[in-house]
């Protein structure tokens, strides 16, 4: 009986061997250009959750996400696919709809946290352009993508705006700050924001009540009638109060549908993975990771929770100005 039980647990150690060795080979996703190796941890299902730092409202406020392991960088060590057969995307939220605070993923700082856009030195806010009400979507921005500041695209004729890559999820519930949902995208608007290429992704969290009936650009307008409409019109006018022109789009302002919004999803990856890689100058951007196998940029996770101790303590919010409340009536020429 003793010699059975050896013979059968040395046997368990090498498939439990052999198991781990093909856990490590394993691509995450299964897109045509996503082949940066992550950790077998990677592999088991993660649940995301935030830590606050700082006062709300302040320039020192941001927000960490954190897995099961603890911090992380959103941008480089979320997985971009949730999903490769039924083409689901992981959406970080930066701003939840109605709000009004320019919240985004910072692409300098050490993993990446949220932060409040600063504008002349103090936090910035979007203006309610009447009939809009902050943000009209939840707001945010796919992990591990990157539009390239050196990159001519050759559909809007422009180069793209350095961040990641927008996303508008037109879902019925309004999200938090920081959540991760699980998207498909159903097309995309070519914003030209000061000469630069600024995709917008239209998605829907996949588990909306609504998600079914919504794969394409055209079961938008039959089931959400005007929301198209009312989202070009949000981006052309949402800076007008602040003394700038209105902008411009590609494509006379006609979204894309969800194969075209597909094929810039996997060259905009591609982008992310050069800049990883070392292939292209990061020029300031940080690429610190936890998760990304053999890269010169992982650290351990010691040293993330370091990054975010080193921040100030979660703090009461500022007082917001009431001029954010502001009604403005935008004239279009």
């Amino acid at each position: 009986m003793l010699t059975f039980k050896v013979i059968f647990l040395t046997m368990s150690m090498s498939v439990l061997s052999r198991l781990a060795t093909g856990l490590k080979q394993i691509r995450y996703s299964n897109c045509s250009s996503c082949v940066a190796s992550v950790s077998p941890s990677f592999l088991k299902k993660m649940e995301y959750k935030t830590v606050e730092r700082g006062s709300p409202y302040s320039p020192d406020y941001r927000v960490y996400i954190y897995d099961n392991n603890g911090p992380i960088s959103p941008l480089h060590d979320i997985p971009l696919v949730v999903d490769a057969n039924k083409k689901i995307f992981n959406m970080v939220v930066e701003i939840p709809r109605w709000t009004n605070a320019k919240m985004e993923i910072t692409m300098k700082e050490i993993l990446n946290p949220i932060k409040q856009d600063i504008k002349k030195g103090k936090p910035r806010f979007v203006a309610n352009c009447f009939p809009h009400k902050g943000y009209i979507w939840n707001y945010g921005a796919l992990p591990q993508t990157w539009e390239n500041p050196e990159h001519l695209d050759d559909g809007t004729g422009c180069k793209g705006d350095n961040d990641p890559i927008d996303v508008i999820e037109i879902g019925h519930r309004v999200c938090k700050r920081g959540e991760v949902i699980p998207v498909k995208i159903i097309g995309t608007i070519a914003l030209i924001d000061e000469g630069e290429t600024d995709w917008k992704l239209i998605a829907i969290n996949v588990n909306d009540p609504m998600a079914d009936q919504i794969n394409d650009v055209a079961d938008v307008e039959k089931h959400f009638p005007g929301l198209l409409k009312a989202s070009v019109e949000w981006f052309k006018i949402y800076k007008i109060p602040d003394g700038k022109p209105e902008n411009q789009f590609a494509f006379n302002g006609e979204a894309k549908n969800a194969q075209f919004a597909l094929k810039i999803v996997d060259e905009v990856h591609k982008f992310w993975k050069s800049l990883v890689n070392k292939e292209v100058e990061a020029n300031g951007i940080s690429c610190i990771n936890t998760s990304i196998e053999d890269n010169d940029f992982k650290i351990s996770q010691s040293e993330a929770l370091e990054v975010v101790n080193k921040t100030p303590a979660l703090g009461a919010p500022h007082d917001i100005e009431s001029i954010v409340d502001k009604w403005h009536y935008v004239h279009l020429k």
